[in-house]
């Protein structure tokens, strides 16, 4: 049997495959790095990388959401990476830190519009 595992996520999370551009915001002079989201919360997101990304580090975040005119911005941190078994990429998870009140609206207009399941875990 397994022990109950307390759900510590606060956002609901919903499964979508969003384009969006990462960069390292104390490397502004670094081209930005292409993925796809795995799964997006309105506190934060995964997604696959190619490139090694330190926990920590802070990054710009553009995510590509449909039928919205412009990606929605957020500053957001590395929380945890995870380098994926028989592959050269890496599961990464970021908690947004700040974005504009037009952004946020955006995001939770995605999520709350988006079929079920809501939660996702690990």
């Amino acid at each position: 049997m397994m022990p109950y595992v307390k759900e510590r996520r606060v956002f609901p999370r919903v499964n979508a495959r969003l384009p969006l551009q990462f960069k390292d915001i104390q490397r502004p002079i670094e081209a930005s790095s292409g993925a796809l989201t795995r799964d997006i919360s309105g506190g934060g997101a995964r997604f696959l990388s190619n490139d090694f990304i330190s926990i920590f580090t802070r990054i710009m975040l553009e995510v590509s959401l449909p039928s919205f005119s412009r990606p929605v911005k957020a500053i957001s941190k590395v929380a945890w990476i995870q380098k994926l078994p028989s592959s050269s990429q890496y599961d990464v998870g970021v908690q947004f830190l700040d974005m504009t009140d037009e952004d946020r609206k955006q995001l939770g207009s995605f999520i709350s519009k988006s079929p079920a399941p809501k939660v996702v875990t690990a």
